[in-house]
């Protein structure tokens, strides 16, 4: 049944949050929740939260603001790795 919903819907519906013990992840992520998506939290930069600032002042990443605080639409996150990764096969 599993197998079917994926395929019809989609394999990333069914995304679980990395450091979530098995959370499925929300469509609309935190600023925290998204540092732990694209996993800036491993091995990564010495500060997330300005990493992400530089994402979004070069244009490489939307947020979207919700009352005072912005949201990363889990969408937005996956166009955002295939941009990255598109840009590095063509570097290497």
């Amino acid at each position: 049944m599993k197998a079917r919903l994926e395929a019809s819907i989609g394999y990333e519906a069914f995304s679980v949050l990395p450091g979530s013990q098995g959370q499925l992840c929300p469509d609309l992520l935190t600023e925290e929740e998204t540092i732990r998506f694209l996993r800036l939290d491993v091995e990564g930069p010495n500060n997330p939260q300005k990493t992400l600032r530089y994402y979004r002042e070069q244009g490489l990443l939307k947020a979207t603001r919700v009352g005072k605080r912005l949201r990363y639409q889990r969408k937005e996150l996956l166009n955002f790795l295939n941009r990255l990764t598109e840009r590095t096969e063509k570097h290497t």
